[in-house]
């Protein structure tokens, strides 16, 4: 492609609404131009990056025994009712109505339609496993699209589905799109790591992500949307929203400040760190009580320790409710007949029932409600510690659970926390927790019978049975991984792709377009690039040589060769994207020597500061 011909135009400044790395970038570059909030045109040079992408995906899936189809976005609301998703989802479903009012939604996954596909097509064991999978545009009605394709409101994604007659088939099959995820990353040039996640609106008991992981330049974080903790001594990792710890500090038996239970006055200490002051104790030694307000009618209590804070989606799922959030203060006065920092069970006790084992909650009576009431581990070991109990302004000190109460947390609390660098790692002695960024490429989910179960979708087992099928979920976000590429490679210059999924491996520029023999050679160094199979850019524009040199390293073709002065003596310039030395190299010899260049490459990982060979395919 001649630069001259190619569709694309760069801006030399950063776009105002462009808060990530990878956005600023695209839009410079040319990759992407915006339509409307979340909604993006991929220009030439993106469709080629985001189809090399897809194709590296499309090779590893059928090496894994995937096959591939294409399934409808335009989907019946029937079908979605059917799974229980239509009122689960929200907002971010797009829903709409046809011509004849039938409710219907634009896809942003496709459960439900493999679901039904599989009910009528799969009679017998006979025909499982299967997986089967699509490369396509997916819709989600975002309430703050930003950070470019990161977080869009339409998308690129591959979704595969796998359907089994037991569950040690499914784990099976999971461990092989583990490893073909693994695989796929690694010839894009990222560098992942699996970690433990929550499913969220899939639904499924297991399933991990798939992050890049951004760190940290100069004390200065990274961009990246989540959380991510591992272990500095084994090989755990978790999103934050998921991931477990040990505390390992903090007092948790008061007795000696604490050697009786009385109630104390605490005028104005309505927080943590203002109670602690008032008592002279530890925010360990504070058991916290939380109201939260579920789907805007269900109110629940929540206990922690005084100095870890609650996670919201660990908070989420255990209350079962869509959404959560805290009570206001006349809520707190509504449900519990007292004012925030001052709720609590201390008075009147908890209540442990049969039902508390299986929905691990307890219930406070309070007001004339009867709340649930979950229990972080972190308050099971508490002694002689302080607690509130509804009445504004006072504390009890020296408090310990009954034993009911003692039994059921030390068999039902719960993880409701969230994880803090330095805390224990859950799965090895000597691990402490650290925490960075991440950017999620890729998940994979073991569904069960989720689906199956409320669809209907069975099969006729070996012993004759009817059996719903077991399944698996397993996505990629084909634009997202472009994207980054970008968030990991970068440098004040532009965008630096590994060369598996660069638009162009190379590009020539022509330093003086006027002067003939250097037009000569740099036609003839093109065409001989493209003849061996080199996807090459001959930059021929009329411009300035610095202009030329900017938008090339903009654009981040990973080498550039450059025609200039010494073109009457057969030789040319050559440099990787990264390296700010060229090479001269004789013009029979530039075929050789590019290949070789992307074969070595070592892109630069946390803007240069780590080497990560990659791939060329």
């Amino acid at each position: 492609m001649r630069m001259s011909r190619l569709f694309v135009s760069t801006l030399r400044e950063n776009p105002a609404n462009a808060e990530v790395v990878s956005h600023q970038l695209l839009v410079r570059a040319g990759y992407i131009r915006q339509l409307t909030s979340g909604i993006y045109s991929y220009m030439p040079l993106m469709w080629r990056v985001l189809q090399k992408v897809a194709q590296i995906v499309r090779e590893e899936m059928n090496r894994a025994g995937a096959q591939e189809l294409m399934m409808p976005i335009w989907q019946p609301a029937e079908l979605w009712q059917e799974s229980g998703r239509w009122d689960v989802y929200g907002k971010e479903l797009v829903r709409l109505q046809d011509r004849h009012e039938r409710d219907m939604v634009l896809a942003p996954t496709h459960e439900e339609v493999i679901t039904s596909l599989a009910r009528s097509e799969i009679k017998s064991y006979r025909q499982l496993p299967v997986n089967l999978y699509q490369i396509q545009n997916k819709y989600r009605d975002e309430r703050r699209p930003r950070f470019g394709l990161l977080r869009g409101r339409e998308f690129i994604m591959k979704d595969a589905y796998s359907f089994h007659a037991s569950q040690s088939c499914l784990e099976q099959e999971y461990r092989v799109m583990a490893d073909a995820y693994r695989r796929i990353f690694e010839r894009c040039g990222l560098d992942t790591k699996m970690v433990r996640s929550d499913s969220g609106a899939i639904g499924g008991s297991v399933s991990h992500e798939f992050m890049v992981l951004t760190g940290a330049e100069d004390g200065d974080q990274q961009s990246g949307e989540n959380d991510v903790f591992h272990c500095d001594h084994c090989d755990y990792a978790a999103n934050g929203n998921r991931a477990e710890a040990r505390l390992m500090d903090g007092l948790t038996d008061g007795q000696e400040q604490f050697p009786t239970e009385q109630d104390v006055e605490t005028p104005g200490a309505d927080s943590i760190e203002s109670l602690s002051k008032h008592l002279h104790c530890s925010p360990s030694l504070i058991c916290k009580a939380l109201l939260y307000i579920g789907d805007e009618k269900s109110p629940f209590l929540l206990l922690l320790r005084g100095d870890v804070e609650a996670e919201e989606t660990k908070v989420l799922n255990v209350s079962g409710a869509h959404e959560v959030r805290m009570a206001t203060a006349e809520e707190v006065a509504q449900y519990t007949g007292s004012v925030k920092g001052f709720v609590g069970v201390g008075q009147c006790g908890l209540s442990i029932t049969a039902e508390s084992a299986t929905t691990h909650a307890a219930s406070l009576a309070v007001n004339g409600h009867t709340l649930p009431v979950y229990c972080d581990s972190s308050v099971a070991n508490l002694k002689h510690f302080v607690i509130a109990y509804n009445k504004p302004g006072w504390h009890r000190v020296g408090f310990n659970w009954d034993e009911p109460t003692q039994v059921f947390l030390q068999q039902h609390a719960l993880d409701l926390r969230l994880a803090r660098v330095g805390d224990g790692c859950p799965n090895c002695e000597p691990g402490r927790l650290q925490k960075t960024r991440g950017i999620e490429v890729g998940n994979i989910f073991q569904l069960g019978t989720k689906y199956s179960e409320k669809m209907g979708a069975r099969f006729s087992a070996e012993d004759g049975t009817e059996q719903p099928f077991i399944m698996g979920c397993y996505g990629i976000g084909v634009s997202r991984v472009a994207a980054s590429a970008i968030e990991r490679f970068h440098d004040k210059a532009g965008i630096v792709w590994p060369p598996s999924i660069a638009p162009y491996q190379a590009v020539v520029v022509v330093v003086n377009t006027e002067d003939d023999t250097q037009m000569r050679l740099a036609v003839q160094m093109y065409e001989v690039l493209k003849e061996k199979g080199i996807e090459t850019v001959l930059d021929d524009r009329n411009e300035r040589a610095g202009v030329k040199f900017k938008d090339a390293d903009l654009i981040g073709y990973p080498i550039r060769i450059t025609v200039g002065k010494k073109a009457g003596d057969g030789l040319v310039e050559i440099k990787r994207r990264y390296e700010d030395k060229a090479t001269d190299v004789p013009d029979n010899q530039v075929v050789s020597v590019v290949r070789s260049l992307l074969q070595t490459w070592h892109a630069p990982a946390f803007s240069g500061t780590v080497p990560v060979t990659v791939g060329v395919g």
